[in-house]
């Protein structure tokens, strides 16, 4: 392990430090179309000032105000702060005070990273750009202290977020890569910003492959404990690592937008929770996101069962209408969904237990999302398993719009918050006219589905070949993103997620 050697860096005494530069100086050298570099160019804008703020002030009077040699050097130096008419024209030319341009340019000192290897800048664009639809990168500029964008879209049902990446190059050391020691006070400088961001690892100066993804809060603990930041090699960027880093950071970002708003919310959630039948409309609440909707709406539901779970005369099964990687990346993230499906394993679990959920999944459901967006599904399928839920899939896309429910004999609870045009809706119902569709739809799932099989392994195999996914594939990489730990690649920022049952839902699958 590498650590890092503290030090300070000094001016040397004796050394010439440069004249710090006006603001006026700055704004005639570097606004777009100035370019004022000269005293004979200056002569010319000044003309042309002079006449312009006449007009503008309607005092035709300043358009014959002229400026001397003498003056204009004093001007850029600051040593002298003019009055009358020239700071008029100054300043409604620039919009600054004759005292403001007379003072120092606020000076930024900028960390340059090493530059990067022809083949790093050829790989992020071709990953971050041209692999996944719901990615952009936009590079930043190095030379001004510009950190690039990762832009990452919410797809259908929530909204995106952009968060700073920055490249640097790294070498290969055994199952990990190393960021180069020349690049860390750079890195030093990027992750002491609050601003969300990632540093994706590159191997193509050492004439390697493949990008490493680390989220910058795990960079900035690395440095702060002196070790030189070190990448697990799975921690590649593919699409099981981009699956997961898109999810959480699109519904952390929604959640830390909406934690007020949600918080005022609480006191209502609970009232909710107790009574009866409700259905609030979106439009009751249009202060929060689509993610924060999703969770109050998906938080409201798992009470709502939860707090009847002992009132059910039979063991339940459970019909959910997610049907997208999109759609089921809230079970894998928010944290009330594992604890409610903890709540629901502890009291009906077991070996000869009927304990099962039952999805809808159709074709078009599959043809129009990505691969990434697929896995979601299926490790959402596989944390049922891990809780030793059974797993049913229908096809038939006529049972794509039944609403989320639970099945106890002649007792069905309707709690459902996906694609609804409320926030949530919950009721309870014995009324065997209203117990018969659902009777029906699980009575259909269990005959007809496509991932019939006598153990989880053998059903989630079934499923991925259903999702197009290669499955000997996707167990050895999430045997190996388990083991490394997914906590130590991504981390949330909201209380109300956790990524701790997906960790175990990778070793569960990766040890399949």
């Amino acid at each position: 392990m590498t650590h890092l050697n503290n030090s300070v860096a000094v001016k040397e005494s004796g050394m010439p430090q440069p004249q710090p530069r006006t603001l006026l100086q700055h704004l005639l050298e570097t606004t777009p179309g100035l370019n004022c570099t000269t005293w004979a160019r200056f002569q010319v804008l000044w003309g042309r000032m002079a006449s312009e703020a006449a007009q503008g002030l309607g005092l035709p009077k300043l358009a014959q105000v002229r400026v001397s040699r003498s003056s204009y050097q004093r001007w850029l130096s600051g040593a002298h702060v003019t009055k009358g008419d020239t700071a008029v024209i100054l300043e409604w030319y620039f919009g600054k005070s004759a005292a403001e341009l007379a003072r120092p340019v606020p000076h930024r000192e900028i960390v340059r990273p090493s530059p990067l290897d022809p083949s790093t800048l050829t790989a992020a664009t071709r990953a971050l750009d041209y692999t996944w639809n719901t990615s952009r990168y936009v590079p930043g500029e190095p030379n001004t202290g510009v950190i690039g964008t990762w832009e990452l879209s919410g797809g259908r049902h929530f909204d995106g977020t952009a968060i700073g990446l920055q490249l640097y190059e790294a070498a290969p050391d055994g199952d990990q890569v190393e960021l180069k020691e020349a690049d860390l006070p750079h890195l030093q400088s990027y992750v002491r910003s609050s601003r969300r961001g990632v540093v994706l690892a590159s191997l193509g100066a050492a004439g390697g492959t493949g990008l490493y993804l680390l989220d910058a809060a795990h960079a900035r603990r690395q440095l702060t404990t002196g070790q030189v930041p070190r990448i697990p090699a799975a921690y590649q960027l593919d699409d099981l690592t981009f699956s997961l880093a898109r999810a959480l950071y699109v519904l952390d970002d929604g959640m830390l937008a909406d934690d007020l708003p949600l918080t005022d919310r609480a006191e209502e959630l609970g009232y909710y929770v107790k009574t009866g039948d409700s259905a609030p409309p979106r439009s009751d609440m249009p202060e929060l996101s689509p993610v924060g909707a999703a969770w109050l709406g998906s938080s409201l539901c798992a009470q709502y069962i939860t707090r009847r779970l002992d009132e059910l005369p039979a063991v339940p099964v459970f019909w959910t209408r997610e049907a997208t990687g999109d759609e089921c990346a809230p079970w894998l993230l928010f944290r009330h969904k594992h604890e409610y499906l903890q709540a629901v394993a502890s009291r009906f679990a077991g070996a000869a237990s009927p304990l099962g959920r039952a999805f809808c999944v159709p074709e078009q459901a599959v043809d129009s999302t990505e691969p990434s967006e697929r896995i979601l599904l299926l490790l959402t399928v596989a944390m049922m398993e891990m809780h030793r839920i059974t797993v049913w899939i229908t096809s038939d896309p006529a049972y794509a719009q039944t609403e989320g429910f639970v099945l106890a004999q002649d007792r069905a609870i309707l709690a459902n918050w996906v694609r609804e045009d409320s926030v949530w809706r919950v009721a309870t119902t014995s009324a065997v006219q209203d117990v018969a569709p659902y009777r029906e739809a699980i009575a259909h799932a269990q005959a007809h589905s496509i991932v019939d099989g006598p153990t989880p392994a053998a059903r989630l195999q079934a499923l991925a070949e259903y999702l197009e996914l290669d499955w000997t594939w996707l167990v050895v990489r999430c045997r190996a993103l388990g083991e490394s730990g997914i906590t130590g690649m991504l981390r949330p920022r909201s209380r109300h997620l956790t990524l701790m049952a997906l960790d175990q839902t990778l070793r569960f699958l990766g040890a399949l």
